[in-house]
């Protein structure tokens, strides 16, 4: 906390120097003046104000700047008033005091130690040797300014120590500040490559049924005219379906204050039924085989299994030119492996089509394999040598980590 002054103080260095300055001189001249009872007093007001006015402009001048140089020109004027007789007293000493605080704030311990050391070597022997006046006891030339020039240094380290605390936890702030926006950047991207994942899910899967039905139904319109009727029935359903859904998730994302809100049940493999209902309207045979006994699923593990299913089953459609697809579910103690095949030909030297997007670059296959790895699964894909292809997903049924909460309307 910065109280007044010492935003002043910050604010103003150079009339705070000033001042403090001037009152360093008037003490050290009050000081030339201090003697203990009954010794005689030497006649040295001119050469106490010439040693006053180098001191104290020192300081006024180096002080924040050169504070070795300003130590080193006080102890000198100190030392020269104490070989002219005067008493060592915090006065005199006022100075060197002032350039020893500068010099430990600045440089540190181990600077500051040397030239207090330094500086006693001076002063001291001065003292007990030069001194013309025989009254000054022995303590004053010696414990005293030990005792004296050790505060400001002890002062120094105590102010460098509390900066430097005061600027860790600063940096530490700034630095959880960085990590924070990090963390929601971070998150931010998370969450658009969810949500384009979801889109996909959601609106692809209708759009290629659509597709396909609609490309159905245009070749059975002149030779098969009721299957192609009831085709486009279907396909109306499809739309209709694919539209509701499309504007119930982009009405989600845009209700910021209920996004915490479920607008409806996750779909799984509950609707696996209604999946390949769906499917068959494209004339795509799928046949569902579960092998071993049916555990409930976690949601995450639950939707991710659905969701892999689809886009499987979309791709089939859309790519693989295939009449029929198998899916076949595999419950072990603590493991789900979904395994979708279809007999298409399209990527295996068939007659000619689009390039598939199972081939490893497409949206799908990226977004399948997000999708189990975010529950700690793992899926692999790739032709199969007797052709078609084949999609292969191993999912945890009691993941470490919950999957990422997934709302579909």
């Amino acid at each position: 906390m910065c109280i007044p002054w010492q935003r002043y103080a910050d604010d103003h260095t150079r009339t705070v120097d000033t001042m403090t300055a001037v009152l360093l001189f008037a003490a050290f001249l009050f000081g030339g003046e201090v003697t203990v009872p009954g010794a005689d007093r030497p006649d040295t007001a001119a050469p106490t104000i010439v040693l006053g006015l180098l001191s104290c402009g020192s300081l006024l001048r180096w002080q924040r700047t050169r504070p070795g140089a300003v130590v080193a020109v006080t102890t000198g004027g100190a030392a020269a008033t104490v070989a002219l007789g005067l008493l060592v007293t915090p006065l005199l000493l006022g100075p060197l005091m002032l350039a020893l605080y500068r010099l430990t704030v600045r440089a540190g311990r181990r600077s500051s130690r040397r030239h207090y050391c330094a500086a006693l070597a001076v002063i001291v022997p001065t003292a007990l040797l030069a001194d013309p006046v025989a009254h000054h006891p022995w303590p004053m030339k010696t414990i005293s300014p030990a005792v004296w020039l050790l505060f400001p240094v002890v002062t120094g380290n105590l102010v460098r120590l509390q900066r430097a605390y005061v600027d860790a936890v600063q940096a530490r702030a700034e630095y959880a500040e960085q990590g924070r926006e990090e963390e929601a950047h971070r998150r931010v991207v998370e969450e658009r490559v969810r949500i384009a994942r979801e889109l996909h899910d959601v609106v692809a899967h209708h759009l290629a049924l659509a597709n396909a039905q609609a490309g159905t139904a245009a070749h059975l319109a002149r030779t098969h005219p009721d299957r192609a009727h009831g085709i486009l029935t279907d396909l109306a359903g499809t739309t209709s379906s694919a539209l509701r859904e499309l504007k119930a998730t982009v009405k989600l994302l845009r209700r910021a204050d209920e996004g915490d809100a479920p607008l409806a049940p996750s779909p799984g493999l509950a609707q696996l039924a209604e999946l390949t209902r769906t499917c068959a309207g494209t004339g795509l045979d799928v046949r569902v085989a579960t092998e071993g006994t049916a555990r409930p699923l976690t949601p995450g593990v639950d939707l991710t299994a659905y969701r892999i299913v689809q886009e499987a089953l979309a791709n089939v459609a859309r790519h693989a030119g295939a009449r029929t697809a198998r899916v076949r579910l595999s419950f072990d103690r603590d493991r789900l492996t979904i395994t979708v095949t279809d007999d298409g030909t399209a990527g295996t030297g068939g007659p000619a089509g689009p390039v598939p997007v199972k081939d490893g670059r497409g949206f799908g296959l990226i977004g399948m394999r997000e999708r189990a790895e975010s529950v700690g699964g793992a899926l692999r894909a790739g032709h199969r040598p007797e052709g078609g292809f084949r999609v292969t997903a191993r999912l945890p049924l009691y993941p470490d980590t919950p999957a990422p909460t997934e709302r579909t309307p």
